[in-house]
């Protein structure tokens, strides 16, 4: 039986593998070779997302492997910026979790991380949110409000976490957690968390846009950007920008 392009086309985009595709690779019409060469690029594709998830749940499966159960995952974002809350996630995912594409926050786009935002929520055993605003960091200094902010996204996850998985900075809230250098990018519940951190600030810090503008909050997210420095120089702090750091003492 001869297939017209077009029902060649709606076949192979439900085709996963070279061996389903084969009938149609000898096929010398040049619209059926463009499609199998496409099909070939995105099987390629889901092949490469596909490893990158076994090389990221790494250190999950060996938590797995020594008995325990619930694994959180661990990060935050906001350290660096002027202005704002530096705000953690903490999550535990099932050890079955499969949402390809996941990577670092940064790495992703904002399109990107707001899907992944509510399909990493949807998938979770649990998750919290630990937000600690400007004043404690100017109480206590940005790594101690760092540290808070963990341990307030920690608390909150129920079914409590077993094992941790911390990246960067150790906790040592328990003999139980590795903390893992770049671990956004080596390990799939710190990149779930990363995401989760970084979504749910960028929002905040678009309310804060609105509620004070001239800074561009909702474009540099309280990062020292050319724009927010002018505001600074122009308008002064704002209630939520955090005296202690340099480039704010200068215009208090």
């Amino acid at each position: 039986m001869s297939y017209s392009i077009s029902e060649i086309k709606q076949i192979i985009s439900g085709i996963n593998t070279e061996k389903e595709l084969s009938p149609f690779i000898q096929d010398e019409r040049k619209g059926v070779q463009k499609l199998v060469e496409n099909a070939r690029k995105r099987m390629e594709k889901a092949y490469l997302l596909q490893e990158k998830m076994r090389e990221m749940q790494i250190f999950e499966n060996e938590a797995y492997q020594k008995g325990f159960r619930y694994v959180a995952g661990v990060d935050e974002v906001g350290r660096g910026p002027l202005a704002g809350p530096v705000v953690a996630a903490a999550i535990i995912l099932p050890d079955d979790f499969n949402v390809l594409g996941i990577n670092d926050s940064k790495q992703l786009n904002e399109a990107k991380r707001e899907a992944f935002f509510d399909e990493i929520k949807e998938n979770a055993i649990a998750y919290h949110v630990g937000i600690v605003p400007h004043s404690i960091i100017d109480e206590v200094n940005i790594y101690e409000a760092t540290k808070i902010a963990m341990n307030e996204a920690l608390d909150g996850l129920a079914p409590a976490p077993d094992f941790t998985l911390i990246d960067a900075m150790p906790l040592k809230r328990s003999p139980d957690e590795l903390s893992i250098i770049k671990g956004d990018s080596k390990s799939i519940s710190i990149a779930a968390a990363s995401i989760l951190a970084k979504v749910t600030r960028d929002r905040l810090m678009r309310e804060y846009d609105e509620r004070y503008p001239g800074y561009d909050f909702a474009h540099n997210m309280g990062y020292g950007t050319k724009k927010h420095l002018e505001g600074l120089a122009s308008i002064g702090p704002c209630p939520i920008h955090r005296k202690t750091f340099a480039p704010v003492k200068l215009y208090l």
